[in-house]
Order: structure tokens, then C-alpha cells, then sequence
């Protein structure tokens, strides 16, 4: 080992370094007048300006917080039928899944639901409940000591999609207060971060409404949160983006505890987006969630669940469940990214992003708690019209061909026909119900194109 880094600083040594001012006067040459920062220099929608080359000279890095473990493989399961929900979450957990999420709108059946589970390996079982039922945890976990289960409940992120409360604001946050103060230990708070993403925010407002959003919750209950808090991210595409993003949050995270007096760390899940899958060519939608399961390795998250290829418009089907747990796998075992999250660290692009993405999102941060937070703002409509703003301009992208899905609005394949594969609906739903507050649209770009090539078939 000694002698080969002898080596390498004998073969660096043969060449003089370059400076940053250097490279730019080479590049200014060879563009043969045309302006450097209109020709090679262009910027993302979060207004970050994307140069053409990155140098030592320039850098400017944050400390990271390091994640201690390797990703856990999860399988998010919807409870509609206990019986099924548990063949499904134990066949998952024989062909590799270590983490089970149980979505559960409703109450349940818990006797039926973790039959059989006291035997198997699994690491942790999540119930995300939809419904307010906090206390539930304590008899849950009497009934089922040997089972490792966690909690998550979120009031706002319901109150951004449904538009009401559970119950009403007062109810809801005193009786998570209530079982904060039972379970000491433990923490039941999630912030449901995918939500933006999936309504079309851009990736500054995701970092800085997610921690707007857990700072809410640090406020109202402070030192009674002893536990670490869930945040749930919602992953796209952008690869390199999708890896500082996350980055980015668990830096501004740590300091936004610091500053409450708290050492609550943030427990990353993840998950592919919808926003970008597609009805047609739908094969390319395990393309898709393949770079932004890795994207959520490498940034960083603990918790990793890919998204089936047919998740919205097909029941759900073995098939298709095994290629997205497979994906995770492969990533681990075969790709060896065990401990991958920080494999990022010293690249000179993905460290840069994230620092303006951190420093985007603080100023956000900022402009939020001098309006009175988050949920002043939610009440006013302003975090929804921020976010429609931005889905609108990446709507624009894609309706002009700047935004390319493959198959959908770009390579066509118009004999392709869909309306007999469709078992559910695949598209979003207006919601007619009064409401307090105006919910989030929660809706895929491709929508309106595959309306239209629907109506043709």
C-alpha cells in the first residue's frame, strides 16, 4: 500500500497543477470568442448555475453528519386485506426485504395482520397510519413483544393532503403529545416530505419545507421528542441532485436541532417518486427507479423502498414486486454499496450542489419562520401556490419537449395500447369535499398525453 501511493505522488508529481483561472482562459480560447457563461453555464429551475468544470481552488465543502449503518431494504405494503397485507410483507421478508411499511388508512386487524412474524428476520415493521390512533402503539407492542415496531403519524402532511385535520388542530397535536410523553423513549412524528415532491416542488423547496415541517413539531413539543424523526423523501431522477438533496437536508437538519437544543438525528426513508413514471413504455419506469434508488443510497438515506414499475395502474402483483426489492439488493450485494452514503463526499460537483442547495433552502428556511412557519403558511395557501408555480413550470418543460420521458414524449411508440392493463385509475383525482385548508395535488407529468392517447384507443 505504501509503495503505491508512492507511485501515484511520483506520477502526479511529472505534471504541474492547474489552476481554476487557467482552465477557464484554455476554455475561453477554444470557444473562439462565443460568452463561456451563455455557451457552457446553464441553471436549474432552483436557480443553481451548473458550470462546465469543478476545481479544487474553488471548493468550498460542508460537514456532512455520517451515517452510521448500511440501508435497510424495505417493502411498502397498503392495507386493504390483512390476510393478503401478510402474505405479501412475509413473502417479502423470505426473498430479502428487512423493513416492512404498512400503510394503514383504516384501523386494522393487528392479530391477522403479524401472524407468523415473531419467527422471521425482520429488522423493523412501520405502521404509517392515516388515521389518528397514537395510543395505538402502546397495546400493539404489549401484544407483540417480540416484534420490532415503530410508529409514524403525521397531522400536517394529512392536513396538506386531505385539506382537514384528523380531528382539528388542538386534538391532533395534543394526543401525539400525549403518547410523545408515554413512550419517552421513542419518537412517533413523521414528516412526510414526499409529498412536495410528488406535488411538483422544486428541490430547494423540498429541503426547506421538509425542515419547516419537522420544525413545527420541534417547536410544539421540544424536549418531549426523545427519539430520532422520520422524514420520508420522495426521490426523482435528477441523479446527482437527487444525492446532494438529500446531503443537503441532513446537514441543515443537524444544525436546525443544534439550535433547539436537541440531538434528535433525522431517519431518512426514501422512495421513488411518481411524478416522473409513465402509463406507456412503462418498462422504462424500472430505469427510472434504478438511478433513484442509488441516488438515495449514496445521499444518505437509511431506509430505502423502491416503487413498483406498475405501482399506480396494476394491483399489486408478485411480479413486479420482486423486481423493485431485487433492485435494492442488487445495489447492495452486487454493486457493494452496503455503506455506500458516503461515497459522495469530495466530489467537487455533488459537494458544490450541495452546498447551494443548502444555502437556497436555509434562506427559504428563514423567510418561512419570519412569516410565523409553516403552518401559518399552509393556512394562507402560500407553501400550495409556491409549489403549483413550480409543478406549472416543469408541467411547461415537458409539454415542450425540454423535459423528456422516454416513450412518452420522446421515441414514441404509437401502436403501444394501455386502456386493458389499467386495473386502477391511474390518474389524479379531484377532490370535491370541503376542506380547511387547500390540499396538495399529488400528480404525474405525463397525465394529460396519456389522457389523450387513452381516448384514441
Amino acid at each position: 500500500m505504501k509503495t503505491e501511493q508512492n507511485n501515484t505522488n511520483f506520477l502526479f508529481a511529472e505534471f504541474a497543477s492547474v489552476s481554476s483561472k487557467e482552465w477557464k482562459q484554455l476554455i475561453q480560447m477554444e470557444l473562439k470568442g462565443a460568452d463561456y457563461n451563455e455557451t457552457l453555464v446553464w441553471e436549474t429551475m432552483e436557480g443553481i448555475k451548473i458550470k462546465p468544470f469543478y476545481h479544487a481552488d474553488e471548493m468550498e465543502y460542508l460537514k456532512i453528519p455520517t451515517v452510521q449503518s448500511e440501508f435497510q431494504i424495505a417493502q411498502t405494503i397498503y392495507i386493504d386485506n390483512e390476510n393478503i397485507a401478510n402474505k405479501i410483507a412475509l413473502d417479502a421478508i423470505e426473498k430479502g426485504a428487512e423493513c416492512i411499511i404498512f400503510i394503514a388508512p383504516n384501523g386494522f386487524d393487528a392479530d391477522v395482520l403479524l401472524q407468523n412474524f415473531a419467527t422471521t428476520k425482520v429488522k423493523k415493521i412501520v405502521f404509517q397510519l392515516h388515521y389518528l390512533a397514537p395510543h395505538f402503539i402502546s397495546s400493539l407492542r404489549a401484544s407483540f413483544p417480540d416484534i420490532p415496531i415503530e410508529l409514524q403519524i403525521d397531522p400536517i402532511g394529512h392536513l396538506l393532503v386531505t385539506g382537514n385535520w384528523f380531528i382539528n388542530e388542538k386534538q391532533d397535536f395534543d394526543q401525539i403529545g400525549s403518547v410523545l410523553d408515554e413512550l419517552k423513549k421513542d419518537n412517533v412524528l413523521l414528516i412526510d416530505a414526499s409529498l412536495y415532491q410528488n406535488a411538483g416542488a422544486n428541490l430547494v423547496q423540498q429541503i426547506a419545507y421538509a425542515l419547516a415541517h419537522g420544525q413545527e413539531y420541534l417547536n410544539r413539543y421540544g424536549n418531549r421528542i426523545s427519539g430520532d424523526i422520520s422524514f420520508n423523501f420522495g426521490i426523482g431522477s435528477h441523479y446527482f441532485f437527487e444525492i446532494a438533496k438529500l446531503r443537503a437536508f441532513r446537514y441543515l437538519w443537524q444544525q436546525l436541532t443544534a439550535v433547539h437544543g436537541l440531538k434528535s438525528q433525522a431517519q431518512l426513508f426514501t422512495k421513488p417518486t411518481l411524478r416522473n413514471k409513465t402509463l406507456y413504455d412503462y418498462n422504462v419506469n424500472i430505469l427510472r427507479t434504478a438511478t433513484e434508488n442509488m441516488s438515495a443510497v449514496l445521499g444518505g438515506s437509511q431506509v430505502v423502498s423502491s416503487l413498483p414499475y406498475d405501482a399506480f395502474f396494476k394491483k399489486s402483483n408478485a411480479f413486479s414486486e420482486r423486481i423493485a426489492r431485487n433492485q435494492l439488493i442488487m445495489l447492495r450485494e452486487e454493486n457493494n454499496l452496503k455503506e455506500a452514503q458516503q461515497i459522495a463526499t469530495g466530489s467537487y460537483y455533488i459537494e458544490q450542489i450541495t452546498l447551494e442547495l443548502a444555502k437556497k433552502a436555509l434562506e427559504l428556511l428563514k423567510d418561512i419562520d419570519k412569516s410565523g412557519g409553516i403552518l401559518k403558511q399552509i393556512k394562507a395557501g402560500t407553501i400550495q401556490k409556491k409549489i403549483v408555480e413550480s409543478a406549472e413550470k416543469e408541467q411547461h418543460l415537458f409539454d415542450e419537449g425540454r423535459l423528456v420521458l422516454l416513450g412518452t414524449n420522446k421515441f414514441v411508440n404509437l401502436k403501444e395500447r394501455m386502456k386493458s392493463e389499467t386495473e386502477l385509475f391511474p390518474f389524479f383525482k379531484k377532490r370535491n369535499e370541503k376542506t380547511e385548508v387547500i390540499p396538495l395535488v399529488l400528480k404525474r407529468l405525463s397525465e394529460k398525453l396519456e389522457q389523450e392517447r387513452l381516448s384514441e384507443e
